[in-house]
């Protein structure tokens, strides 16, 4: 079991930069692929990227490719999702999330084993 708790996000500029963080308590941390989702208002969760356990690959979706870039730093337990270049369309609740077996790009919310409680990102055109 793992517990998930978001932080940062809020309100941006189109244009600016926001940082999410996602810190991880229960087991070890590194037996997890972490992810990030979000959900627009009406609309499905949406894969946004995800690292492996070692933090060594990283994978994105195309719609936030070169503007978005997941960490993760294992012996603080913690996930960051750095995010620039921000547009109206990336506003969503974002969801950090946790997959226990494998390795590579999980990018189906099925996926995933446990969540975070969201975090509100607003862009202002």
């Amino acid at each position: 079991q793992v517990q998930l708790v978001e932080s940062g996000g809020g309100l941006v500029q189109a244009g600016g930069s926001l940082r999410l963080s996602c810190a991880a308590s229960g087991r070890t941390f590194n037996a997890y692929t972490m992810a990030w989702f979000r959900q627009a208002p009406g609309k499905e969760r949406d894969f946004v990227g995800c690292i492996t356990r070692n933090g060594g690959r990283t994978y994105y979706a195309d719609s936030v490719k070169g503007r978005f870039i997941i960490s993760r730093e294992n012996g603080k337990n913690t996930m960051v999702l750095q995010m620039n270049s921000l547009k109206p369309e990336d506003q969503a609740v974002y969801y950090c999330a946790a997959r226990t077996y494998g390795q590579g790009a999980f990018a189906s919310k099925n996926e995933y084993d446990y969540w975070g409680q969201g975090n509100q990102v607003n862009v202002l055109s």
